[in-house]
């Protein structure tokens, strides 16, 4: 049963993955991966190349392109924090619907700080980062399922605004580890953060998938909480509107019945 559980989980989300696989980066890039393998083992292609094999063969490797393979694999396998990409051939970006609001380094303080009732769940993020391109869909599913308006979700772009980094203490280097980075604010303050941040300033593994975050933040609890502030808020307004434009009373229509009464009189 541990076997068929993760088997079937693949198999279930196994169209999303094609569908997320055959774009033209992932396509591009499954390509020049494996041209140079082709290149050099395909007969009468291979028989024109150069080689430094002491047997002369030119369809077999040489122990220098040995070397880089290994050396290649060696940094693919080392957690992959580096994407090679072409300029015309970019990483899909997400441009799906969201409810998620993007914050300036003029705006993000204000804005946390305008209602303490409200719950902030903020991401810190770089455009240049693989990382947080792939993540951005999550987040946008998140912000679908759980905004209101006592929960709301934040993005603020640390590569471009340096001062939020510093203040927030999200460092933006590829080898910190650290992009992306959620903050759950409340009041204005911070209250929960991943990835978390030791001592030495390392951030500690953890993966960004949807019920971590669910989870870790607890997203399900906040948002019933929120809820209630969002009728609280509509029962304040109803009264306050009562108060400004009180109903206007009806009148009184006379009965039906001294109508017929007076034309009864009229006609004796």
């Amino acid at each position: 049963m541990a076997l068929l559980t993760p088997l079937f989980a693949f198999l279930y989300h196994l169209p999303q993955v094609y569908k997320w696989l055959l774009k033209p980066y992932y396509v591009a890039s499954l390509f020049m991966s494996v041209a140079f393998l082709l290149v050099r083992k395909t007969p009468g292609i291979c028989e024109h190349l150069s080689t430094q094999r002491e047997d002369g063969n030119p369809c077999d490797f040489d122990w220098r392109e040995v070397e880089i393979l290994m050396f290649l694999s060696a940094i693919v396998m080392m957690k992959n924090r580096r994407a090679m990409f072409l300029m015309t051939c970019k990483p899909p970006l997400y441009m799906g619907p969201e409810y998620i609001k993007y914050f300036s380094d003029k705006t993000i303080d204000e804005e946390l700080e305008r209602d303490s009732r409200v719950t902030w769940i903020v991401e810190f993020f770089a455009n240049w980062s693989p990382e947080c391109q792939s993540f951005a869909s999550v987040y946008a599913d998140l912000s679908l399922k759980y905004n209101c308006a006592g929960l709301k979700f934040g993005k603020v772009d640390i590569g471009r605004y340096g001062e939020v980094s510093k203040k927030y203490k999200v460092s933006t280097s590829p080898l910190s580890k650290q992009l992306p980075s959620l903050v759950l604010f409340q009041g204005g303050k911070e209250v929960t953060r991943r990835p978390q941040v030791d001592k030495k300033g390392r951030a500690v593994s953890w993966s960004f998938t949807e019920e971590n975050i669910i989870r870790e933040f607890n997203l399900n609890e906040l948002y019933q909480k929120s809820k209630k502030l969002n009728k609280t808020k509509g029962e304040k307004s109803e009264k306050v509107n009562e108060l400004h434009f009180p109903p206007v009373p009806e009148e009184e229509e006379e009965p039906e019945s001294q109508e017929v009464e007076k034309e009864t009189k009229k006609d004796k």
